[in-house]
């Protein structure tokens, strides 16, 4: 049984990478001959993916572990 003073660590190391990691914004979605692309703004810069980068950029991936460019803009 863990002490009340490790359940308080281990909640605090959950809240600490929650907020370490980055924020992924969906800032416009686009459906084309079935395929789903989303423009995502991940610390200050926009790409866009496909559904599964989406999920991966999600997990805690950097757009630098997925080798992502940068959006360009139309």
């Amino acid at each position: 049984m863990a002490s009340p003073v490790a359940r308080e660590n281990s909640r605090r190391a959950a809240v600490k990478k929650a907020l370490d990691r980055h924020k992924v914004y969906v800032t416009a979605q686009r459906f084309s001959g079935g395929t789903y692309q989303a423009r995502v703004l991940v610390d200050g810069e926009a790409y866009w993916v496909d559904e599964f980068r989406l999920s991966q950029l999600r997990q805690g991936l950097t757009p630098a572990e997925l080798e992502l460019t940068p959006a360009t803009d139309d």
